[in-house]
């Protein structure tokens, strides 16, 4: 445990000197990312890669190189990284059957394995020497990933494509409309109809906080990440000694961050679809 403090704060004073070295270097961490390259990709077409767009791409290699490496040889008595991303899966698995079901974890793991595991790399990835201060024509060449609006709105709204497209597959238009804006509790004769235009009112603020829910992710996400990087960058150029709380503090808000991304996707889609639950009350019905 002593040795790990020791090369955590190793790790950190490093960090410091990168930042230093950073805040003079270029005028620090802004909200937009700058554009490092125009990518040629159809006459008079080009696409422009910014700093964050590469950290997205080296977050992407970094996560497949560590489960192919874990998985190449699969074994009965696995070594330790095999063993290693076996237990992050199984914990990751056990907390999603736990938030979402069986039924949905089953069907839809693969993705709040995955977006939990980016979130996360990205985050770190954020945090290493030369992020910020490795420049390319006078601009950074890497900024984290999660630090760019962009990137953020893209995972908010690449979820709600999905939680629509898995909704309407399950549920289908008529269950959909009727769930959101039909009378609930088992009402029925006049109060049933009494109490339709409220229920009708509640549905409409439903459907305006989905609406709301990838804009609400994208903000909550870029807004603790860009700014846990811009005061690092800020106490880096007083020295280490001041960046060496924030930099353990960034270290559990990235790990919190991830985690709070994947709780509130699957709860979103738990609140929609029901569980376990339901299937039993139906099949006992």
């Amino acid at each position: 445990m002593k040795l790990f403090v020791q090369k955590l704060t190793a790790a950190a004073m490093m960090l410091g000197g990168v930042a230093c070295a950073s805040e003079h270097g270029h005028a620090g961490l802004t909200s937009d990312a700058p554009i490092i390259w125009n990518v040629p990709i159809w006459p008079g077409y080009t696409l422009p890669v910014s700093n964050s767009m590469i950290m997205f791409a080296i977050a992407i290699l970094v996560i497949t190189l560590l489960l192919r490496l874990a998985s190449r040889k699969m074994e009965r008595i696995p070594g330790k990284l095999q063993n290693f991303v076996e237990w992050v899966f199984e914990l990751l698995y056990n907390f999603v059957e736990g938030l979402t079901g069986k039924k949905l974890a089953k069907k839809y793991f693969w993705y709040f394995a995955t977006v939990f595991l980016f979130i996360l790399v990205s985050n770190y990835l954020g945090l290493l020497p030369g992020v910020g201060s490795i420049t390319y024509e006078g601009q950074p060449l890497f900024r984290g990933a999660n630090a760019d609006f962009n990137v953020t709105i893209f995972l908010g709204f690449s979820y709600a494509i999905l939680w629509f497209i898995w909704v309407m597959k399950d549920q289908g238009p008529w269950h959909f409309l009727t769930h959101t804006f039909g009378p609930k509790g088992g009402l029925t004769g006049f109060l049933k109809y009494a109490l339709l235009p409220i229920f009708f009112f509640v549905g409409l603020i439903e459907i305006l906080s989905i609406c709301v829910r990838p804009v609400a992710l994208a903000a909550r996400l870029f807004g603790n990440i860009f700014a846990g990087e811009s005061i690092l960058e800020q106490m880096g150029a007083i020295g280490w000694f001041a960046m060496l709380p924030f930099m353990f503090l960034e270290i559990i808000v990235g790990f919190v961050q991830a985690l709070v991304f994947l709780m509130l996707t699957a709860i979103f889609l738990k609140t929609q679809l029901g569980g376990d639950e339901d299937e039993e009350g139906e099949a006992a019905h």
